[in-house]
C-alpha cells in the first residue's frame, strides 16, 4: 500500500526493458507519462541506467529526423530534477522503451512511429489495460516486425506521496454536476479517465476490494463505484490473493461533500506552498519574488529526492521555521569543518574535492528551503493570512450567526484584507448560513469591498454545487443529539489545547467518514455498499485493513496531511491510501466552479 513504490519498481523495470532490452536505449514517454514518471526519478537517474535519450513521441514524432540535437557540444547531456527531452543525431542503432497510456491519440502516433522506424527494435509498456482493439492495430502496422514486446504496467496515475495520488484530471466538478443528466456525454472522456484511474490504482497496488462503498449525495460516485465493480468482476486480472483478516475497502466519494475544506489557508509545509506559490509536477516558480537569485527562480520540492522535505512536508509553519534554522546550523557547521585553509596536505585536499559535489548539493537543498520560506514568510504578513486564517476556522467550525456577522462585515470592509479572501470568506459564510443566514447583504458588502461581480456570482454557484440541498449530511451535521455531542467535543478539546491549535481547529469530511469506518458505524444510508452488504443484526460493520479512498472532483493536501497523520496514528492497524481527480487549492477550486 505504498504509491510511490509501486510506481518506482515500475520505473526500474522500464529503464531495464523489463529485462529483455539490453544495452543503450531511448525511453519514450507521452505527457501524462513524463508526469508518472518524474514523481518517482530524476533525469539523472535514468540517464545512468543505460538510457541515452528521454523524449516524448508526441514530440519526436513531429521531428522524424532528431537532428535538432539538445546534448551539449561535448556530447554530455543536461543535468536537471526532472524529465527533459534530450535528442540525438543517429539514433537507429538504439533500442527504443515505450511508455504510453493506451489511448486512441497514442495509438496513432505509435502506428506512424512504427511505418517510418528511428529504433532497431521497440518495447511497448502501456500505463493501463490495453484492449484487443489496440493490440491488433499495433500488430497489422509493424510491417518490419520490430516490436519485441507488449505489456501492461498499471501506474496511470500521479504517485504525490506514499498515501496520496492523482490523476491530473482537472475540470471535474462539472463533471460531478453533470452526473445523471443530458450533459453527461460532454464529459464522457472525463469519467473514463477517472474510472481508469481508479482501476489502474487498485492494479498496481494488486488490491481487489472485498467491499466497495460510495457517497449516496453524488451520482458521479455512484456511476464510479458500479463501473469499476463491473470491471473487476468481468476482467480475471483484478483477481488477486486475499490479503486475510478484514480486507480492502474501495470507498468513492466526491467533493460535493465538503466545498469547504478547498476554500482554507492552509498552514503545513506542502499544502501552504500549493496555496500561495503553486506546486505543479514538484514544481515551485520562484520567479519574480523579492530576492531571489537565478538559480532559485524554479526549484523542485520531491520527497524522493530531498530529505528535508520528506520529513517536513506536514509540519506546521512554526514548526517548519525551527527546521528550517536547524538545517541552516546544521549546514554552517559542516562547511567551517571544511575550511579551505586548513587544506595543509595534498590527501586534505582530495577529500575537500570529494565533498564538493555533495556540499555544493547541500548548499542548493538549504538556499531553496531558506528562499521557499522566507517568500511564504512575506505573502503571509502581506495578505494579513493569520488573521484571515482565524476568522476562515471560525466560519468552518462554528455556528454564532451574530458575532460572524459582525466580524465578516469588518473583514469585507478593510483595506488590510486582500480581495480573494474576502472573497473566500463570502463563499465560506455563504455555506455555512445558507438558509439561517443574510446572504444577499453579505453579496453587497463583497461588491462594496472591491469583489468583482463575476467572483460574488460564484456564491450562488457554490450553493448549487455544495450547498444543503446537493451534499450529504456530514459537512455541519445533522442536527441530530449524537452529532450535537461531536461538535461539543470539539469545541471542548480545541479550548483546552489552547489558541496554539486556533489555525487547525477544521477537520475535513473525510477524516470524520474513515473515524465512522474504523469504529464500524459508517450509516449505510450516506455510503451503500454496492451490492450485498455485512450481515444485519451484527451491530457493526466489519472493519476493513486497508482503505483506498477516491474522491471525484479532486482532494486537497489539507486532506492529505490528515490522511498521513491518520496513518501514523495506526501503525499495524488501518492504512489508508487518499486518491483524487486533480489536487486543489482554492484558487484551482474556483476555476473550475467558474465553468459552472
Amino acid at each position: 500500500m505504498d504509491a510511490v513504490e509501486s510506481i518506482r519498481g515500475y520505473v526500474d523495470r522500464l529503464v531495464t526493458g523489463d529485462g529483455k532490452c539490453q544495452g543503450m536505449k531511448v525511453l519514450l514517454l507521452d505527457a501524462a507519462t513524463t508526469q508518472i514518471v518524474s514523481c518517482v526519478a530524476s533525469q539523472t537517474e535514468i540517464l545512468s541506467k543505460e538510457v541515452y535519450l528521454v523524449s516524448r513521441l508526441d514530440d519526436s514524432s513531429q521531428n522524424p529526423n532528431l537532428a535538432e540535437s539538445r546534448v551539449a557540444e561535448n556530447g554530455t547531456v543536461r543535468q536537471g530534477g526532472g524529465l527533459h527531452d534530450l535528442a540525438l543525431s543517429s539514433p537507429s542503432h538504439l533500442k527504443a522503451v515505450c511508455y504510453l497510456r493506451p489511448t486512441d491519440i497514442n495509438a496513432g502516433l505509435l502506428v506512424r512511429e512504427l511505418a517510418h522506424p528511428r529504433f532497431s527494435e521497440y518495447h511497448i509498456f502501456f500505463s493501463g489495460i490495453v484492449s484487443g482493439g489496440l493490440l491488433r492495430l499495433i500488430a497489422e502496422n509493424d510491417p518490419s516486425e520490430l516490436v519485441r514486446q507488449v505489456q501492461e504496467f498499471y501506474g496511470d496515475f500521479l504517485p504525490i506521496n506514499e498515501d496520496l495520488v492523482a490523476l491530473n484530471c482537472r475540470n471535474t466538478v462539472a463533471m460531478s454536476c453533470a452526473a445523471g443528466t443530458a450533459w453527461a456525454r460532454d464529459h464522457a472522456h472525463l469519467y473514463e479517465r477517472n474510472r481508469r484511474g481508479i482501476e489502474g490504482l487498485l492494479l498496481s497496488l494488486r488490491r481487489q476490494p472485498s467491499t466497495i462503498r460510495y457517497q449516496k449525495s453524488s451520482p458521479l460516485a455512484a456511476q464510479l463505484a458500479k463501473d469499476v465493480s463491473d470491471s473487476i468482476r468481468a476482467d480475471q486480472i483484478f483477481h488477486f490473493r486475499s490479503m486475510g483478516g478484514g480486507g480492502t475497502l474501495l470507498l468513492v466519494v466526491d467533493r460535493l461533500d465538503d466545498a469547504v475544506t478547498p476554500l482554507l489557508s492552509q498552514w503545513t509545509y506542502q499544502a501552504m506552498v500549493h496555496e500561495l506559490l503553486g506546486l505543479n509536477n514538484n514544481r515551485v516558480i520562484l520567479r519574480g519574488a523579492p530576492n531571489i537569485t537565478k538559480d532559485l527562480e524554479e526549484v523542485v520540492l520531491s520527497a524522493e529526492q530531498d530529505s528535508f522535505f520528506r520529513k517536513n512536508r506536514d509540519a506546521n509553519f512554526g514548526e517548519l521555521g525551527e527546521a528550517i534554522q536547524q538545517l541552516l546550523s546544521d549546514y554552517q557547521k559542516q562547511t567551517q569543518s571544511h575550511d579551505v585553509s586548513k587544506l595543509n596536505s595534498i590527501e586534505d585536499m582530495q577529500r575537500f574535492m570529494d565533498k564538493f559535489p555533495e556540499l555544493r548539493s547541500q548548499s542548493h537543498n538549504v538556499s531553496k528551503h531558506v528562499a521557499i520560506m522566507g517568500e511564504l514568510a512575506r505573502l503571509v504578513g502581506v495578505c494579513n493570512l493569520m488573521d484571515v486564517s482565524q476568522f476562515e476556522q471560525e466560519l468552518a467550525c462554528a455556528d454564532d450567526h451574530t458575532a460572524h456577522m459582525r466580524e465578516l462585515m469588518d473583514k469585507l470592509s478593510s483595506p488590510a484584507v486582500k480581495i480573494p479572501d474576502k472573497h473566500r470568506l463570502g463563499l465560506l459564510y455563504a455555506l455555512r448560513y445558507e438558509d439561517s443566514g443574510n446572504v444577499n447583504l453579505v453579496k453587497t458588502a463583497m461588491a462594496r469591498g472591491g469583489v468583482t461581480e463575476d467572483m460574488i456570482g460564484l456564491v450562488d454557484t457554490i450553493l448549487r454545487y455544495g450547498g444543503r440541498r446537493a451534499r450529504g449530511p456530514g459537512l455541519y451535521g445533522v442536527g441530530t443529539k449524537k452529532d450535537l455531542m461531536t461538535q461539543m467535543t470539539k469545541s471542548i478539546l480545541t479550548s483546552v489545547q489552547g489558541v496554539s491549535n486556533v489555525y487547525a481547529q477544521h477537520v475535513p469530511v473525510l477524516m470524520d467518514t474513515l473515524q465512522a469506518i474504523v469504529r464500524g458505524k459508517l450509516s449505510a444510508e450516506s455510503h451503500p455498499y454496492l451490492g450485498r452488504g455485512p450481515a444485519s443484526g451484527t451491530g457493526s460493520d466489519p472493519v476493513p485493513d486497508e482503505i483506498i479512498v477516491f474522491m471525484a472532483g479532486g482532494v486537497t493536501y489539507e486532506e492529505a496531511t490528515k490522511v498521513a497523520e491518520f496513518n501514523k496514528t495506526n501503525p499495524g492497524k488501518v492504512r489508508v491510501i487518499l486518491g483524487g481527480s486533480t489536487i486543489h487549492n482554492s484558487t484551482s477550486f474556483l476555476e473550475e466552479l467558474k465553468i459552472l
